[in-house]
C-alpha cells in the first residue's frame, strides 16, 4: 500500500463515517513537534491556509475567535478546534498528532494530542454542524485514536480518517 507503517487500521467500514470528504491531504502532520495551544492553532491554520490558497492570517484569526468562546477539547486527548471562513465552498479539515499534549481545556482535564481543526463556509450552519458531529463520532472510537497515534506517516493518517479516498491520496 502506500507505505511500510504498521498501524492496524479499523478494518470494518462500518466503525467510524469517512472523514475523507473533508481531510486535505495537505493539511496533515503525522507528528507535531508545535508546544502549546497558541501554537498548535498557528501552525494548523497556517498549513490549512496554505492547502487552500488562504490568507493564513485569516484563517488564524477565525479560530482564535472561536476559540475565544469556549474549550474545543472534548476529551480523550482530542480537540476539534474549528471556524467558519466566508470564502470556502464547502467544510473541509486538517489534522495534527502532536508528539507533546496541548492544553485545550477539555472537560476530562487531559490535554490534546489528536487535533482535527475544521473550517467551513459563513452560511453553512447545518453542514458545519454535521461535520463537527461527524468528526466527534470518529474520535469517540478507541480503535481509531490508538490507530491515529500509532500513525507515522500522512498516508496512514489518510488510511484511517478517509479509508474511502486514501489510495486516491497518493
Amino acid at each position: 500500500m502506500a507505505g511500510s507503517d504498521p498501524t492496524p487500521l479499523p478494518s470494518n467500514p462500518m466503525v467510524a463515517p469517512s472523514l475523507g470528504d473533508l481531510l486535505l491531504p495537505g493539511a496533515v502532520a503525522p507528528r507535531a513537534r508545535w508546544q502549546g495551544k497558541k501554537q498548535v492553532l498557528s501552525e494548523l491554520s497556517a498549513m490549512m491556509a496554505r492547502a487552500l490558497g488562504l490568507d493564513p492570517r485569516l484563517v488564524h484569526d477565525a479560530v482564535l475567535e472561536r476559540e475565544r468562546l469556549g474549550s474545543t477539547g472534548v476529551g480523550e486527548g482530542v480537540a476539534i478546534p474549528h471556524a467558519r471562513i466566508a470564502t470556502l465552498s464547502r467544510p473541509v479539515a486538517g489534522f495534527a498528532r502532536l508528539l507533546e499534549p496541548a492544553d485545550f481545556e477539555a472537560i476530562d482535564e487531559r490535554p490534546a494530542d489528536l487535533i482535527f481543526m475544521l473550517l467551513a463556509p459563513t452560511d453553512s450552519g447545518a453542514d458545519h454542524l454535521r461535520a463537527l458531529a461527524r468528526a466527534a463520532r470518529v474520535f469517540r472510537q478507541e480503535r481509531i485514536r490508538t490507530a491515529l497515534r500509532q500513525a507515522q506517516t500522512s498516508e496512514t493518517v489518510l488510511a484511517i480518517l478517509a479509508p474511502d479516498s486514501a489510495s486516491d491520496a497518493a
